[in-house]
């Protein structure tokens, strides 16, 4: 009787919030003792304190436990608190005062200077240029005194309130300014010594935190944990990035829904949720549960209530019956315009049983994808041993039906050898007609890029290479050379399968044509190139790639099991080249700037110069935009970024 089920559980939500709500709610607010900076108060990581500055991972003042923990490097994050109110780090046998904590790194000022306020430094008077743990961040800006030859001059930093010495209008100011983003003058693992060329007298430095223009006086050092290290890093629900200026450096951060640092012997990840407009964190967002007075009041309300329900349920079965048998002649026609489209599926038919077994019921273990656009897909085993991935795709009407019978006659009659072959199709599940791809050995992408922690990386650079210039050809294939055009419109790792030879099946397309009101396959093809450089399936992808190439931080994206420091020149420059294509795709797809025909010619032209050994760059997308007009689009116009 599934009607009883229906009114049971109605009647159990109606009493459940007349009798727990009020009295729940009004416990937990009185028991929410703590604020959001002190979730992780009884975490294992130590929260020692020095003066009004409390220590983050992975520094720590005394208690080895309390950060990154390495035989070799343990002594690098370790501060010394003097008189209980200066905090002090030691790089190379000199101490830095620290002025602030950041996610990525320390804010500290000049070596044995005591006074901040100074009109400014010698330029030999901040001697460190990078270690193994530590590196001078991009974020600094420079103010520079007196130079002989101003063309390193910026424009674009002297509109930030500078601070302390440095303010705007001090004629012992600064005349000009060069943020170390900029690379032009200073690289990674240089000195401040550099601007020495230009017969500078002195300079100061400070950074100027994300969204404000006010600076904070002192000279960032970016820090990051070794990649090289047998020790677990980060967090199950965290994932690792890239340092920018610390040479196989890595950091956590967590994943989205989460809060904390990220790392195994910091404060971790939290997850993280709203109730009652309230923010929580941990145990607080899981499903509350009810004291066992509650519960026996609820068992006696839901006693007086079954035989109301057990009424309710019956007349329903009557009214139900009546119904069926009004109405059963509509449900006819239905059934023999079904049968009916068997003809238009020419490939093999499948039965609902045979797919039902060959997916154990299309249980959630066999589920690799869940798409808006392209459906459900379940990989199984058929009887005679074959393996399968199955598309379901719900429609809404015969018209829907028809539209996508259509396109899989269509794409089965393409003979490419990166389009997954289609086995067949089912139509016995009324309006959701299920697709049959082959299933090859090597499963889908999404499981390479995404393997288990401690599992071997399978995928080197040049096999990412192979696969997005394989992927980029077929898309134009299918949109220049087939009539009429096909297009994906479902692009996305998961929809990628691997032979055993690591060639590229493409599969599970987006069937509908309203469809077209959603993403350009240009675009889902920049978003997909982003995936295969960093490893990384984040939902706000290409927004944070975008902000981290604008301010110079385009190793931070990049995998970090790709090693990307530890490569030569030329193939640095071919995980660039592929980044700065994914980077037009994104910006320039979605308005049919950009062609697929254009992309699948540039990566080809990679992948060859990656066989060759070379670093030959190709025509297609160099003519299209130049990198500083490019930068430039990002710099000044962010919001105007096409992210449908």
């Amino acid at each position: 009787m599934p009607f009883l089920s229906y009114a049971l559980f109605f009647t159990f939500f109606l009493t459940f919030k007349q009798l727990g709500g009020l009295p729940i709610s009004q416990f937990l607010q009185k028991s929410h003792f703590y604020l959001k900076d002190e979730i992780f108060n009884h975490h294992q990581y130590c929260n020692e304190s020095c003066g009004t500055l409390k220590v983050s991972f992975p520094f720590y003042i005394n208690n080895s436990s309390c950060g990154w923990f390495n035989p070799h490097l343990s002594d690098s994050f370790k501060l010394t608190c003097l008189n209980s109110t200066s905090l002090f780090l030691n790089i190379d046998s000199q101490n830095y005062r620290v002025i602030e904590f950041f996610s990525d790194g320390v804010l500290v000022d000049f070596p044995g200077i005591s006074n901040t306020c100074r009109s400014y430094n010698d330029l030999n008077s901040f001697g460190f240029g990078g270690n193994d743990c530590f590196g001078i961040s991009n974020d600094n800006v420079i103010g520079l005194y007196d130079c002989e030859d101003s063309s390193l001059c910026k424009a674009n930093c002297e509109a930030n309130d500078l601070p302390g010495c440095d303010k705007n209008g001090n004629e012992n100011g600064p005349v000009c300014c060069y943020p170390l983003s900029d690379h032009s003058v200073w690289h990674i693992g240089d000195k401040f010594n550099v601007f020495s060329k230009f017969e500078c007298r002195g300079f100061s430095s400070w950074v100027v935190p994300r969204g404000m223009n006010s600076g904070k006086r002192g000279v960032k050092l970016e820090w990051g944990l070794p990649m090289n290290s047998s020790q677990e890093v980060c967090v199950v629900n965290a994932y690792k990035v890239n340092a920018t200026t610390v040479k196989h450096g890595i950091r956590c951060i967590c994943d989205g829904g989460f809060v904390g640092d990220g790392y195994v012997n910091g404060t971790g990840c939290l997850k993280s949720c709203f109730k009652d407009g309230k923010e929580e964190f941990g145990k607080d967002c899981e499903p509350r549960r009810h004291s066992k007075k509650k519960m026996i009041i609820l068992a006696g309300v839901l006693t007086s209530a079954l035989a109301t329900a057990s009424l309710l349920a019956l007349l329903c079965l009557i009214k139900r019956s009546v119904k069926s048998t009004a109405y059963g002649s509509s449900h006819k026609p239905q059934f023999r315009s079904t049968l009916s489209f068997r003809k238009s599926c020419n490939t093999r038919l499948f039965t609902l049983n045979e797919l039902d077994e060959a997916t154990d019921g299309f249980s959630e273990g066999q589920k690799v994808m869940d798409s808006t656009c392209g459906g459900s897909v379940f990989t199984g085993t058929l009887k005679d041993g074959s393996q399968i991935a199955v598309q379901r795709v719900k429609c809404e009407n015969e018209k829907d039906l028809m539209q996508v019978l259509a396109r899989v006659e269509l794409l089965s009659t393409i003979m490419h050898r990166n389009l997954a072959h289609i086995f067949g199709c089912c139509i016995d599940s009324g309006y959701t007609p299920m697709i049959v791809y082959e299933f090859p050995e090597n499963g889908t992408l999404e499981d390479h890029l995404h393997k288990g922690k401690g599992e071997k990386i399978s995928l080197d650079w040049y096999k990412r290479l192979s696969i997005a210039a394989q992927t980029a050809s077929l898309l134009a294939f299918l949109q220049h050379e087939v009539s009429p055009p096909i297009s994906h419109h479902n692009l996305k790792t998961s929809t990628i399968f691997l032979d055993q030879e690591y060639n590229v099946k493409v599969s599970c397309f987006g069937l509908f044509s309203s469809v077209e009101l959603y993403n350009s396959d240009v675009y889902e093809l920049g978003v997909f190139l982003l995936e295969i450089v960093s490893g990384s399936m984040h939902e706000d992808l290409p927004t944070i790639a975008l902000q981290k190439i604008r301010d110079g931080k385009l190793e931070e994206i990049i995998d970090p099991l790709l090693y990307y420091h530890e490569q030569p020149p030329f193939r640095r420059e071919q995980i660039d080249r592929v980044t700065d294509i994914a980077t037009r795709c994104i910006l320039f797809g979605g308005n049919g700037k950009l062609r697929m025909l254009d992309v699948a010619r540039e990566l080809v032209h990679i992948t060859k110069d990656s066989i060759d050994g070379g670093s030959r760059r190709g025509p297609a997308l160099e003519e299209t935009f130049s990198n500083s007009s490019l930068l430039q689009m990002i710099s000044v116009s962010p919001d105007s970024i096409y992210v449908p």
